[in-house]
């Protein structure tokens, strides 16, 4: 009897759009102060959901956030806002992953083995299920950063196939066909029909 693990996307709260006069017309201390406020909770999120450990989560926190202090006067709509900061921390979590994997394969890098489950599993789960989901973890490592990314964004974010295109920036097509290599080969190593 199998049993289905749920990974469930909890995102933090959307910050209030009538921010946006403050970012306007604040000094840019303030600025930035007001953007880590109402969306580090966010970054951090979206980061941990593809990064396998807290603290290179924080680190991509801050490169996001040093990032955003040089493109202050850009970041005065917050609909726009998230948008930008999540393909942000998309492409800060690339560099990451692209680098680990070269680290790793010259001797350099801690194995897959220090997933840090809690990220993304419901705290409810069973052991079995944590363990599905581990599987699972080492098998999204070994993929390659672009169809790891894709797959994650579509079924672990539950991100639209357009977003997903949007977000790593390729055709519709190609995010497609990333997501189905990807889920390929998760079937293909993890047994599963």
């Amino acid at each position: 009897m199998s049993s289905t693990l749920t990974i469930q996307p909890l995102a933090p709260k959307e910050p209030d759009a009538t921010d946006g006069e403050l970012l306007s017309s604040a000094d840019p201390r303030q600025h930035l102060a007001k953007l880590y406020a109402d969306y580090a909770k966010l970054v951090a999120w979206f980061a941990s959901r593809l990064l396998n450990r807290p603290e290179e989560v924080e680190d991509v926190v801050h490169e996001v956030f040093l990032i955003a202090a040089e493109n202050l006067p850009g970041l005065t709509e917050p609909p726009k806002i998230r948008g930008w900061l999540k393909t942000v921390t998309l492409r800060r979590v690339g560099r990451r992953l692209r680098w680990a994997r070269m680290r790793a394969r010259l001797g350099m890098a801690p194995g897959s083995s220090e997933m840090v489950e809690l990220l993304v599993a419901d705290p409810g789960a069973s052991p079995e299920d944590r363990a599905a989901l581990s599987e699972l973890l080492v098998v999204l490592s070994e993929l390659p950063v672009e169809l790891r990314i894709a797959w994650t964004l579509r079924y672990m974010h539950q991100e639209p196939l357009e977003a997903v295109a949007e977000l790593v920036g390729c055709s519709l097509a190609t995010a497609k066909r990333r997501i189905a290599a990807a889920q390929q080969r998760i079937q293909r190593e993890l047994g599963d029909d």
